[in-house]
């Protein structure tokens, strides 16, 4: 078994990746908007999930200009289903300031690239690095683990502070000559070999110099406190149709899916049953002019990165009667199950109009 020091490191793993890398898409071209398009959709997505969406994107605007000037309904309708929709706002508002105010021209620097919205370390380093060729290191959850088990690092990769120790160990081993292969290939070999469970230490080619793998420890590396407990939400909402047509609400700022249209929601502290709810919706100023029905949808069940959501369905009506059907507006309305399609949505919502409306 061959040692392998820092010396050796870029060299060995560049040419395990020129070997083993996967056929990607964004990795044939030095197009900083691809690049950037790219790293935002991948940023807590499996490549697997990512792929149709950049795919999408790029059809849909294959240039910054085009996602400049589309209407934000636009963008995060076509998000839909990725979460995190932050993403999807920053990546929009982003894209509107360099066609605005930069004549559609990226940055060329990782400094420079840091002051764009929604655009932090990793993603600055992955722009400049592979359209620049930059040697700046990118640091991700695959990064964290190679560097992690390779040199025995217990320290809390939750931790900003070891994030950044991570990264001066990458940038002291960085290629120069090579960076935007240097910084391909660390990703790609944390994600196809030094996997989170069962990874290939077996054929391995650092194994010379891992200290996991001397001591047996790949179990317990990257280290990581325990997460935070899940929240538990439990939504009623308000089934509010006129004639064929929904009701429907652009969510406000300050919650999950904020510019995500819903249907009215009551949130509880815990479950309760029909009557209780009905006794809230009277006591409500907000609700208390609708009358609700049973109905024989199941409760639904959503899993979030920091929350789970029970879901009830109920029909509602509204008790004034000089309620008239209006136009859909801007932020409510009424709309067609047709023209619900082409809102953007929470999937639980999606998944319910698919289940029981259409």
């Amino acid at each position: 078994m061959n040692k392998i020091d820092e010396n050796d490191f870029a060299n060995v793993l560049i040419a395990w990746y020129l070997t083993n890398k996967r056929d990607l898409p964004w990795r044939n071209t030095k197009d900083p908007y691809k690049i950037w398009l790219s790293e935002i959709i991948l940023q807590q997505t499996r490549v697997a999930q990512g792929l149709p969406y950049y795919l999408a994107f790029v059809e849909k605007f294959p240039t910054i200009d085009k996602l400049a000037l589309a209407e934000e309904n636009e963008v995060l309708r076509l998000w839909q289903g990725l979460g995190y929709y932050n993403r999807a706002r920053n990546l929009h508002a982003c894209a509107k300031f360099i066609h605005h105010q930069l004549n559609n021209k990226f940055p060329r620097s990782y400094r420079e690239l840091l002051t764009l919205k929604g655009i932090g370390p990793y993603t600055a380093a992955a722009i400049a690095s592979f359209a620049y060729k930059e040697p700046e290191a990118v640091v991700d959850g695959n990064v964290m683990r190679v560097i992690t088990r390779f040199f025995g690092m217990y320290d809390d990769i939750s931790e900003n502070s070891t994030q950044s120790k991570i990264r001066e160990i990458c940038n002291r081993l960085i290629s120069t000559e090579n960076p935007d292969l240097f910084n391909q290939a660390i990703m790609e070999f944390g994600a196809l070999h030094c996997k989170p469970s069962q990874p290939m230490c077996g054929e391995c080619p650092f194994a010379g110099g891992c200290i996991a793998y001397a001591n047996q420890s790949q179990k317990e590396l990257p280290f990581k406190r325990a997460k935070i407990k899940a929240r538990t939400r439990f939504f009623h909402y308000l089934i509010w149709q006129q004639e064929s047509l929904i009701y429907m609400k652009k969510r406000a700022k300050g919650d999950i899916w904020e510019g995500l249209f819903d249907l009215p929601m009551i949130e509880t502290k815990e479950r309760i049953d029909f009557d209780s709810l009905k006794i809230y919706i009277n006591n409500s100023e907000i609700f208390k002019n609708y009358v609700i029905f049973r109905t024989e949808i199941p409760e639904m069940k959503h899993i979030l990165s920091h929350q789970v959501i029970y879901a009830k369905f109920f029909l509602a009506e509204i008790k004034l009667k000089e309620q008239v059907l209006e136009e859909p507006k801007e932020e409510e309305g009424f709309y067609s199950l047709k023209e619900i399609e082409a809102l953007p949505k929470p999937v639980l919502i999606t998944n319910f109009l698919n289940k029981f409306l259409t």
